[in-house]
């Protein structure tokens, strides 16, 4: 058991979370009990991830996509209303962390999928920035762009849609958890094979295609699963709390 105050304080320092301008505030989002014994993990705090979490006992919630993001209308009506309802009427707390877990270098998305796909980073997609969002490196080996898609289908268990820009093979690569399509042209300015991501726009087809690059919509949901994961695992063999990773299913 850890006490909530702790627990907060530790993951905003070891994800850096106020070095972030974000879309939504990162850290304690909804108060709940106290004293935190099950920690329960996903990738957005849904309704029906609500639900799931209350019923696995959960003190804490800690998600990728929490609340309050830029931009919204601010009643507490609707989805918003009941979901929070959920929240509160079981005192749970609910831990949100957008930028900070995409970016950390071990823990964060990024980092992650290149660990289950295997590929070795080499550095930023953004170089120039130390907290460059997505990552390049390259593939152990030389893949034809058919393989690759074989094999992001296989590890994250979800077809990706591929735009074949050129016949040539796959080495270096870079890539972008989520809805990172429009960094495409950061991609394209590294010159690197091929450039992969959660989520597609019209133009994204056409400037793969042009530019003569390969392009990977896996999936926003399926390619930010780990991070939020890897935190849970992290945090309880941390402080010796219970941790349980639910998969809210998303074809997002």
């Amino acid at each position: 058991m850890i006490d909530r105050a702790t627990l907060v304080e530790y993951c905003n320092t070891l994800l850096d979370s106020a070095a972030f301008q974000d879309y939504c505030p990162n850290g304690l989002q909804v108060e709940g009990r106290e004293q935190i014994r099950m920690l329960v993990t996903g990738v957005t705090a849904s309704q029906a991830m609500v639900d799931a979490a209350v019923a696995a006992g959960a003190d804490m919630l800690l998600v990728h996509h929490g609340y309050f993001w830029k931009g919204e209308s601010a009643p507490i009506t609707g989805i918003k209303q009941r979901r929070l309802k959920g929240l509160l009427g079981n005192d749970v707390n609910l831990l949100a962390y957008h930028l900070p877990l995409d970016v950390h270098a071990s823990l964060g998305n990024n980092a992650q999928l290149a660990r289950l796909m295997g590929w070795s980073i080499t550095g930023g997609l953004e170089p120039e920035n130390p907290r460059s969002v997505g990552l390049q490196g390259e593939l152990p080996a030389p893949m034809s762009g058919g393989e690759v898609a074989a094999h992001l289908a296989r590890v994250l268990n979800r077809e990706p849609l591929h735009i074949a820009g050129n016949d040539r093979p796959i080495k270096r690569i870079a890539w972008c958890t989520g809805a990172a399509q429009g960094y495409i042209d950061k991609a394209i300015a590294l010159g690197v094979d091929a450039f992969v991501t959660g989520e597609i726009s019209e133009p994204t087809v056409h400037a793969a295609r042009e530019n003569g690059i390969h392009f990977f919509s896996a999936g926003h949901h399926a390619t930010e699963r780990y991070g939020v994961k890897a935190l849970g695992e992290h945090l309880a063999e941390r402080f010796g709390i219970e941790h349980q990773f639910i998969d809210i299913a998303n074809p997002v």
